[in-house]
């Protein structure tokens, strides 16, 4: 049975061009024009979903090509835009950038492809006129298969340089749905990983995804872009569903999940296979929670802050010892980036729960890219020779302490977690993360719904450590 669902995909040449300023305005618009708006980005980025769902009021959803494969693209777009009225998805990078050296591979272009959705181009045309043409001329020509449908100008200085741009496309045959005039940037504060998350300034962020939404309502032709959505045609394919095991626990056990303004990176779908597989998913704020939910069971740390927090984080002494005891009782542990730094025995220097003998520190260095992993070991997470693929982006390290590995592997335990391979200018191959009694703790960001099973397998053994 195919699935008719108006879409959109906004992308651009290059980065900067202004694709989140008009995605998250174009969302933000739509949903203020009374429509229920399906929310997606490009990429693994966990920043930009977090202002897609507040401009409307649903869960932003990443579509990711290589984390999660090709064919899992439109099945979980589908189960994300369930109910929509409509569904924006904001491209990442230029247009045809995927993944380094692996050809298109989780480019916004081949999501698009996937999707069978048109593509809207945002043109930073701040330093052009008749140029434009050849810009837009060579991003709709480049892939046939990829249905560049229209442009948004942003950036336009004036009348005059609207009109010269606008003469300059008529023969381009793509058409103008939207100008944006230079104005002063809406503020939207950064950190050293790209936008400050909506949960550390939400107030903030929604006058800004306001102003957004008015820039985007005033600039540009509404009907003419969800007229575009609609044209898109049935997707033949069945929407995602987080698979339910075919026994599943007797009493459901308490899988407490950390949020708040330290933990904003994770993906939806996580809770809800964990919910699948049997589990209660209980939130917290490990920033002002003093103890672990009741009945807790499991502990998922994602990613997020913890070094912006630090001092926070390390004067909630009450959770830190919480958390402690949990991880000493053999209860399952699952750590990403943030949630690994977190387990430390501290942070530049502020005590942390102290569960990995590792010391963490902010540096100077970005860590950043896709990688090929193998569990190296049977884990609460996973099982030995699983196979995912996931992302590091961090700018900190661990440095083990006298039970660690021997030097040279500064960022993996005496049982690593992962056998990494990267892509790219440095391709290369190394071990990461920890292992330890029911403690899974890495870097790597991964997307369960590419592997069910690790889902499956944490539950299980929240369920065994229940019944010892």
């Amino acid at each position: 049975m195919s699935t008719a669902l108006p879409r959109l995909v906004v992308a651009a040449p290059a980065s900067g061009s202004g694709k989140t300023t008009v995605a998250t305005g174009l969302m933000a618009a739509f949903a203020a024009a009374g429509l229920e708006v399906s929310p997606h980005k490009v990429g693994p980025d966990y920043i930009d979903p977090g202002y897609h769902a507040l401009a409307t009021g649903r869960p932003g959803r990443n579509l990711d090509a290589y984390l999660c494969g090709p064919d899992l693209v439109a099945p979980l777009f589908l189960h994300g835009a369930a109910g929509a009225d409509v569904a924006v998805v904001e491209g990442v990078m230029g247009l045809y950038d995927g993944a380094a050296g692996l050809g298109e591979l989780s480019s916004t272009a081949q999501v698009a492809k996937l999707l069978r959705a048109p593509v809207v181009l945002v043109v930073d045309a701040s330093s052009q006129s008749r140029s434009v043409a050849a810009l837009v001329h060579g991003f709709a020509s480049w892939d046939p298969q990829v249905r560049v449908a229209g442009v948004i100008l942003n950036k336009v200085a004036s009348d005059r340089h609207e009109e010269l741009l606008r003469e300059a496309l008529d023969a381009c045959g793509v058409p103008v749905l939207g100008v944006l005039r230079r104005a002063p940037l809406v503020h939207t504060p950064s950190r050293h990983l790209g936008l400050v998350p909506v949960a550390e300034r939400r107030a903030e962020a929604t006058g800004a995804v306001a102003e957004l939404a008015e820039r985007v309502r005033s600039g540009c032709d509404l009907k003419a872009l969800l007229a575009l959505a609609h044209s898109a045609p049935p997707l033949p394919q069945e929407p995602w569903a987080p698979p339910v095991p075919a026994s599943r626990p007797h009493g459901r056990p308490v899988v407490a999940v950390a949020g708040g303004a330290a933990f904003t990176f994770s993906y939806a779908e996580h809770t809800e296979l964990l919910r699948a597989a049997g589990a209660d998913v209980a939130v917290f704020d490990p920033l002002r929670d003093t103890t672990l939910p009741p009945g807790t069971a499991g502990l998922v740390l994602g990613g997020g802050f913890p070094e912006v927090y630090a001092p926070e984080l390390s004067a909630n002494e009450p959770l830190r010892r919480a958390v402690a005891e949990l991880a000493a009782s053999g209860a399952p542990v699952a750590a990403e980036c943030a949630g690994l730094l977190y387990l430390a025995r501290e942070l530049d220097g502020m005590p942390m729960c102290g569960v990995l003998d590792v010391a963490a520190r902010m540096t100077d260095r970005l860590t950043l890219g896709y990688r090929e992993a193998v569990a190296v070991g049977d884990s609460v997470l996973a099982a030995a020779g699983t196979r995912m693929r996931g992302h590091e982006f961090h700018r900190t390290a661990v440095d083990p302490g006298a039970g660690g590995p021997r030097a040279g592997k500064p960022e993996a335990g005496a049982a690593p977690a992962w056998g990494l391979t990267s892509h790219g200018s440095r391709p290369g191959r190394r071990v990461e993360g920890f292992v330890r009694n029911g403690v899974h703790a890495s870097y790597l960001h991964v997307h369960w719904a590419a592997e069910p099973s690790v889902a499956r397998r944490f539950v299980g053994s929240c369920v065994e450590g229940c019944a010892t």
